[in-house]
């Protein structure tokens, strides 16, 4: 694997290039067209035949090796946040407003490199390597969308890994966890709706805000007496919105939440729950509520052999392989392991210089370059351990 960690050495400041050109210039979800426009170009100049497209603005590559056999997926995400970017790198984004702020430009260079090195060497392997450059991780799903649109067939996956930058660890590390990595996550809206009036008469209202502020008071005891204790739940709610001035009560309120779990089946109660306690409480202060569910990602769940494979490969490369913890943080590349064999692990991002990490979705997010040819080589071992093995 040595021979691998040299290849990614070499080409990366092309790593490097790529990734402060795509994160100096972010798309939020599904507007991912000029970072689709470089995938495309990059993976043209390299001969990979792919396709883009797929689920809007996503692209798939696939690198046929020397005969027929199995084939991995590598998976890599292209979307940024809504976030203005506090830096004075000198790729700091262009756009006011839009940021790469969870380390997706990084994904979409560290794979654009692997694919280089597979490319190279596709004569050493049988199978084939699938690449996914996948659009709105974010809560938009991406995923879904190319898994809809052939993601998984012709030819069909039967492994598949992702990397994903790990901003509490330093370069050098990764975090290879079996079972559950990331939480199941949603994103819900509760609307109540009353009926409004003047400040002075609230005798002739149904006043959404208290309603709605009932339901959040008893919203907190989902967890605290629904749920087993030892199990990890979150129930968030994080905004309240109504009214527009001090003297009127207004017709309506909403409440934004989340949910966040590690077992399918609580993710599943909670959310039955939600809707019925919401309307329960409004039903009893005279009011209606409407409970809508915009997101739901399931828990990402690593198979335990693939990650053994993936863990043995990135250690031959010399990192520093560790278990790590479940986070509560969620991701859609648990779509594609509900379906298929495979694993995601943490890259290691964190510069040893610094003394405090530089959290991702925040403003001040940023990763220690040293760490991207790493993630390619990571890539591209993992990919030729399964088809190896």
């Amino acid at each position: 694997m040595s021979e691998i960690l040299d290849a990614a050495q070499s080409i990366a400041g092309t790593i490097v290039a790529d990734r402060r050109t795509i994160h100096a210039s972010p798309e939020l979800a599904y507007q991912e067209k000029e970072t689709s426009a470089l995938v495309e170009a990059r993976l043209s100049d390299l001969g990979v035949e792919h396709r883009g497209g797929v689920g809007g603005t996503g692209v798939v590559g696939l690198v046929r090796g020397a005969r027929p056999g199995p084939t991995v997926l590598l998976r890599a995400d292209m979307d940024a946040l809504p976030i203005t970017e506090e830096s004075d790198a000198p790729y700091v984004s262009r756009r006011v407003g839009v940021m790469h702020a969870c380390g997706h430009d990084a994904h979409t260079a560290m794979l654009l490199g692997a694919a280089r090195i597979l490319q190279e060497r596709r004569a050493q392997f049988d199978g084939s390597v699938k690449l996914m450059f996948q659009p709105a991780e974010e809560g938009g799903a991406g995923a879904v969308k190319m898994i809809n649109e052939g993601l998984l067939d012709d030819p069909p996956v039967d492994a598949a890994f992702a990397i994903h930058t790990g901003h509490d660890f330093q370069t050098g590390t990764m975090v290879a966890r079996g079972g559950p990595l990331l939480a199941g996550a949603n994103s819900f809206t509760i609307t109540v709706t009353g009926r409004g009036g003047h400040a002075s008469r609230p005798h002739t209202t149904v006043d959404p805000v208290v309603v709605a502020s009932q339901i959040v008071v008893a919203l907190q005891t989902l967890v605290s007496r629904e749920v087993e204790p030892g199990v990890p739940a979150v129930v968030t709610l994080g905004a309240l919105l109504a009214g527009t001035a001090f003297n009127i009560i207004p017709d309506r309120a909403q409440i934004l939440g989340t949910v966040r779990t590690y077992d399918a089946g609580v993710m599943e109660q909670l959310e039955a729950r939600i809707g019925s306690v919401a309307q329960g409480v409004a039903s009893a202060l005279r009011a209606e509520a409407k409970f809508e569910i915009h997101m739901h990602y399931p828990p990402t769940i690593n198979n335990e052999a693939m990650v053994e494979l993936a863990g043995g490969a990135v250690r031959r490369l010399g990192l520093n392989v560790v278990q790590g913890s479940p986070i509560m943080a969620a991701e859609d590349f648990s779509f594609v392991l509900q379906r298929v064999p495979g694993a995601m692990l943490m890259l290691g991002v964190k510069d040893p210089s610094w003394t405090d990490p530089k959290p991702a979705h925040t403003a001040q997010f940023d990763l220690d370059e040293d760490a991207l040819p790493l993630g390619t080589a990571a890539y591209a071992a993992m990919a030729l351990e399964f088809l190896h093995s």
